[in-house]
């Protein structure tokens, strides 16, 4: 696959960008450094810059947005994404996954013990972000994923998690390595049986 990552100079976009590429996928990394990890694509720009997404995304088979927040900006998560989204209708890219938090929107349900009521206290500012993410990613018309991790960690892989939409039975545990998360974004973009939902992720 042709894999455009944004946000992919760092942290889990570019622990995917290595993953993807060693399975053979064409890959390409938008990010303001302009850095990427060996095999990919750079370039170089905003991605909340029209001509710097269009150049991302025209000619991908599937976006993964892993954009951070920006200090001093105000839903910058959400700025990127609604960006992304414009850049990926009018180049006629279809198949989009986005990774956002657990806590945000209804998957607070999913989190362990006391981090269901101390998260969205704690991290209110972030999870609005990522609230406002979501919304600009279920309106949007394409085939869609959202990727909602616990807490993200440096830690080796250890190859196994639990994936969960909100309703299933079970609740998720406080962390999982970027390695991991990185992983499970690789099968989800190319697994259609995802399109439409809204998974949240941790170690097992």
């Amino acid at each position: 696959m042709k894999i455009t990552i944004i946000g992919g100079s760092q942290g889990t976009g570019a622990e995917l960008a290595r993953l993807a590429s060693a399975a053979g996928h064409e890959v390409t990394v938008l990010s303001r450094s302009g850095s990427a990890p060996a095999g990919a694509r750079s370039i170089t720009g905003s991605a909340t810059d029209p001509a710097s997404a269009a150049a991302a995304v025209t000619g991908a088979d599937a976006v993964v947005v892993t954009v951070g927040g920006a200090k001093g900006v105000r839903h910058q998560r959400a700025a990127v994404t609604a960006e992304i989204v414009t850049a990926m209708k009018q180049a006629g890219v279809r198949r989009l996954v986005v990774q956002s938090s657990l806590g945000a929107g209804d998957s607070a349900r999913q989190l362990p013990g006391v981090l269901r009521w101390i998260t969205p206290l704690l991290l209110a500012s972030p999870l609005a972000d990522h609230n406002a993410q979501e919304a600009a990613v279920m309106s949007s018309g394409l085939d869609w994923t959202i990727v909602r991790p616990t807490g993200l960690t440096r830690k080796p892989s250890t190859g196994a998690w639990t994936a969960l939409e909100v309703g299933q039975p079970g609740t998720l545990r406080g962390t999982i390595t970027r390695a991991d998360l990185a992983a499970y974004l690789l099968q989800v973009v190319q697994d259609p049986s995802t399109i439409g939902a809204a998974i949240g992720i941790s170690n097992s």
